[in-house]
């Protein structure tokens, strides 16, 4: 079913009408560069969703791209290496002519196996021809130990042996991914991975464009892009690319986290999911956690704190506004500073902790959070007098809040101020409207105070008492 950003396929159907319309067939690196120079002359974003890169790895790439290389990023976990790999996909052109039922998709007019020219021969310009559309050019590996030469490259197909065809008869060949690839872009995550003599199998492929299967050499002139991701440190802990291959890349590009806190919100926007409603200074403190982890000496750098961290983090604290929600029966599901604790409690998994840091690593998370938290207030609420909510605590005012305590109660249950517009101007400061909104900006406002010790908060766990 065509989508309504998705145009319809060309009615061609016969070699003779492609040719009658004046098709030309295009190179496939030509085809990539010329649509990416063309949205750059027009002013689109090639890249929509990838935020970051803009002034570091987009142009490396887009180099890389108009010069016709292939690419392997280099970077830790979580840094958008496969999201990049895939938005290449948009450069293709919409919709691109195949021989029909051809084992490879060929272009009709450039037909490179055995059978596919016997065909082009046979039938000339009756030759059936079908469409495919972009995304069916892009094909994506996870590389695994146990990936063999036959899913990459192809094996001889017995069955076919089993036919009556001979041993050498290219016919038997049953081809894989990367043949199969061609006229498109192939990508390999996790390249490193692959065992040695793998990789090996795809030398020839990358620079004499053939393939070379049980010692048969199929003179194939494949066109395709190669685009591959690796984390530097499997260079050492699992594997490597071997140098034969790094040297096949024409580009080797390093990858990184979002240096300014504005992407790393932006990322946490664009790829959580959220099943309830998370206030904007919640998210800049999930931000700021994760970018507090990743200039720790606590974390393992090497291994990187993934943006997946924060995303995860955002989801769970969605998660825990809607179970409140649901339980208490309040009417929106908004989460609050309280809904931090949870996120903490089930995310120190994702975090690979140095050495001499065992039993510590909810201490470390935990102290992190808080700083992050203290950050934000300090961001927003700075120059905001909150002296008087201060003195109605020091005067006996208590204030309760939980993970099952609603927006309503815990409102409720705030000291009165007299004439004050203190908890106006909180709200106003963080842009909150509703109860649950406003909810969670004067708890944010009462815990700086407890950060930053102006006054005193006891939990024990269901229940958090500022006081």
């Amino acid at each position: 079913m065509t989508s309504a950003t998705e145009s319809a396929a060309p009615a061609i159907n016969t070699l003779g009408e492609l040719r009658a319309a004046g098709h030309e067939p295009k190179p496939l690196r030509t085809e990539l560069r010329d649509n990416l120079l063309a949205r750059l002359r027009a002013g689109e974003d090639p890249w929509p969703g990838l935020h970051g890169f803009e002034s570091t790895v987009i142009p490396q790439v887009e180099r890389a791209l108009i010069a016709g290389h292939d690419i392997v990023l280099l970077g830790e976990r979580g840094q958008g290496k496969t999201r990049l790999l895939r938005s290449l996909v948009a450069l293709l052109d919409e919709w691109t002519p195949v021989i029909a039922d051809a084992e490879l998709g060929e272009h009709p007019m450039e037909p490179i196996t055995t059978e596919s020219r016997r065909r082009a021969t046979e039938l000339g310009d009756d030759l059936p021809v079908t469409w495919r559309h972009r995304d069916e050019r892009y094909a994506e590996k996870l590389a695994t130990p146990d990936t063999s030469v036959a899913d990459l490259i192809g094996d001889v197909d017995p069955m076919k042996v089993a036919e009556g065809r001979s041993l050498g008869d290219p016919e038997t060949i049953h081809f894989g991914l990367i043949p199969r690839s061609h006229r498109g872009i192939v990508a390999i995550n996790e390249l490193p991975d692959l065992a040695e003599r793998i990789q090996v199998a795809m030398l020839n492929v990358m620079e004499e464009r053939d393939i070379q299967i049980r010692g048969y050499v199929l003179r194939l002139p494949l066109d395709l892009l190669v685009v591959a991701s690796a984390n530097p440190e499997d260079y050492t802990n699992r594997g490597r690319i071997i140098t034969p291959l790094k040297d096949r890349f024409g580009a080797e590009i390093r990858t990184h986290y979002p240096a300014e806190l504005e992407a790393e919100v932006a990322v946490i926007r664009q790829e959580a999911d959220l099943v309830a409603h998370v206030p904007d200074h919640l998210v800049e403190v999930l931000a700021r956690f994760t970018r507090n982890l990743r200039g720790s000496s606590s974390v393992d750098q090497r291994s990187g704190v993934s943006a997946r961290f924060a995303i995860a983090g955002a989801e769970t604290i969605a998660a825990a506004a809607l179970h409140r929600a649901a339980r208490q029966g309040e009417e929106r599901a908004v989460a609050r500073v309280v809904d931090l604790e949870t996120a903490v409690d089930v995310l120190g998994g994702k975090i690979e902790f140095e050495s001499g840091e065992e039993g510590r690593e909810e201490e470390v998370l935990t102290h992190l959070l808080r700083t992050a938290t203290a950050e934000v207030v300090r961001a927003h609420l700075r120059g905001l007098d909150l002296g008087l909510l201060v003195q109605a605590i020091e005067n006996g005012a208590m204030v309760a809040t939980g993970e099952q305590v609603t927006a309503r109660d815990f409102l409720t249950g705030l000291p009165v101020l007299g004439e004050s517009e203190l908890y106006d101007d909180i709200c106003e400061r963080l842009g909150a409207t509703d109860d649950g909104e406003r909810a969670g900006a004067i708890e944010l406002a009462l815990e700086g105070l407890y950060l930053g010790r102006k006054i005193g908060k006891d939990s024990d766990g269901s229940e958090t008492v500022y006081g």
